[in-house]
């Protein structure tokens, strides 16, 4: 069974925001956002939340089927 792969890669090439960007709103390192963004790790549902408001998405936008 394939572990969800998440879409925040692709919401902030949509939105023009660099994974920099987005680690500092969370009070995240830029490795940990970068193995969100690669797919090594997937955040908890409450990051995930958090990474949608940031962007101002639907959390469903972040999540493959």
């Amino acid at each position: 069974m394939d572990k969800p792969m998440n879409r925040i890669k692709e919401v902030l090439e949509e939105k023009g925001i660099k994974q920099t960007w987005l680690a500092e709103k969370l009070g995240k390192s830029f490795c940990i956002v970068n193995s969100y963004v690669c797919n090594r790790r997937q955040p908890s549902l409450e990051v995930l939340f958090e990474i949608a408001e940031i962007l101002d998405v639907n959390v469903k936008d972040l999540i493959k089927n």
